[in-house]
């Protein structure tokens, strides 16, 4: 399973001036510093308003149907990417028809654009070099008709999809400062695959680990073991998998390395361990295990080695998830009687309660530098996202009621949450901004559970 990656130049536009540079080798790496000696913009709207951006049809160059596909492609998508993280007013595209299509990215007809009031305008240019695409993008700021942002990209033409993601991504960090996301997957267990357990005669329940965009797309499995295969969690990198797998007839960590297409058996044979959790660095997991006794949480280096309790109780421990910092865990325990939300330091001390509601479970932490905890609180037969911030000591409700949500995941950039939800009928995968607003729905085939969004 390649990676996709693309090289990028910064075109000799007016004041911008800029160094050729490759992409970084993981796709879902920001990209390294430009050399700059551009003079950079930033595109404001109204007073009290996000500037209005107009994303039209990239131009073909070639006039082949397989060139002007993609051309159509990075646009859509481009204007998806924009629009998803709500940075900028996106001008609906069905109102671009009466402007006049632009000759080339150096022939804009800006007083047009100006009418339907647009303040950034993204005009660019696909075409095909063999199995390459190169794509030119310009950003221009329509009141001084002046680019703020150029760039050239040349990579595969295999996933037109890949440049609008890159392209999204150096705009929001570019204009807002802001990491963008749509370079990020995600990783769920599903058991869209219908097959029956190895070496049974009945249809017993099976789910693989599948990973996909950001929004959806490119869906693809990673695990084809034919049996239990759950909780999949991505590496700070975003090159491996760590998840919970039943392969050897007990639960039991592994750990795909998702581009190499080998795999890795940290943990040793004969105990039940489950719910890995990376460490920030990349070094260690967090687990459940139950090699003592009771299931209590642990912590090993990513190879299995240096395996150490840190929760010693009668009660059951489980579904740690690190802080940014890598200096406290949070987890769910039912020592208070039902299971409930703690925090407490990596080595295992300071123990205290978070959550306040009767059934409370699968927390997350947030990415800086948001301080927060989302996790699943159950009442009443149904179950919704909760927030916790740390500063005030509030909690706020995400979802309310539609169907049954559960297993929140953080993105990147803490400002979205993937989760799952019956609210369709089966259960299914979704995203929501942290405030609530903008629930999308991300799988539709089978059933999905257990989101993981990668860094």
């Amino acid at each position: 399973m390649p990676q996709m990656s693309i090289v990028r130049r910064a075109l000799v536009t007016g004041a911008c001036a800029c160094a050729v540079m490759a992409a970084p080798a993981a796709q879902n790496q920001p990209p390294a510093p430009q050399q700059q000696s551009e003079i950079e913009l930033s595109i404001s709207g109204e007073p009290g308003s996000p500037p209005r951006y107009a994303v039209p049809d990239f131009l073909s160059s070639g006039g082949d149907a397989e060139t002007a596909a993609a051309a159509k492609t990075v646009g859509q998508v481009l204007w998806d990417d924009l629009n998803f993280e709500r940075e900028f007013y996106m001008i609906p595209r069905d109102t671009y028809a009466t402007i006049p299509v632009a000759a080339s990215v150096d022939s804009v007809p800006f007083d047009r654009w100006r009418e339907l009031g647009t303040d950034g305008l993204v005009i660019g240019t696909v075409q095909k070099n063999g199995s390459n695409l190169r794509v030119v993008v310009r950003l221009f700021n329509v009141r001084s008709q002046q680019a703020v942002f150029s760039r050239e990209y040349t990579g595969p033409a295999s996933n037109a999809r890949f440049f609008a993601h890159t392209i999204s991504d150096e705009i929001h960090q570019q204009q807002r400062g802001l990491r963008g996301i749509a370079r990020t997957k995600l990783a769920f267990s599903s058991d869209r695959d219908r097959e029956r357990v190895t070496g049974t005669v009945e249809n017993r329940e099976v789910k693989e680990v599948y990973i996909s965009d950001y929004d959806g797309a490119n869906q693809r499995r990673v695990t084809v073991n034919r049996t239990l295969n759950i909780t999949p969690t991505w590496s700070p990198d975003a090159r491996a998998i760590a998840y919970t797998s039943y392969r050897r007839g007990y639960p039991d960590i592994f750990i795909s390395l998702i581009y190499q297409g080998s795999l890795q058996t940290p943990m040793t044979k004969g105990t039940q361990n489950w719910l890995p959790a990376w460490s920030p660095d990349g070094t260690r997991l967090a687990f459940t295990s139950s090699r003592d006794g009771n299931p209590d949480l642990y912590v090993m280096n990513r190879d299995g080695s240096g395996v150490r309790r840190i929760t010693n109780h009668p009660a059951i421990d489980t579904t740690p998830t690190w802080s940014p910092t890598g200096v406290q865990i949070a987890f769910t325990s039912d020592r208070s009687g039902a299971p409930q939300v703690y925090v407490m330091g990596a080595d295992g001390l300071g123990v205290r309660r978070v959550s306040t509601a009767a059934y409370c479970d699968r927390a997350t932490w947030s990415p800086a530098p948001f301080n927060e905890l989302a996790f699943v609180c159950r009442s009443g037969g149904t179950s919704d996202l909760f927030v916790y911030d740390f500063a005030s000591g509030q909690t706020r409700q995400i979802t309310f009621g539609q169907g049954a949500n559960e297993s929140p995941s953080y993105a990147p950039n803490g400002k979205h949450l993937a989760f799952t939800s019956t609210r369709s009928g089966r259960t299914q995968v979704y995203t929501v901004d942290r405030d609530g607003q903008n629930v999308r729905q991300i799988t539709r085939t089978g059933n999905n559970f257990m989101p993981d969004w990668s860094h």
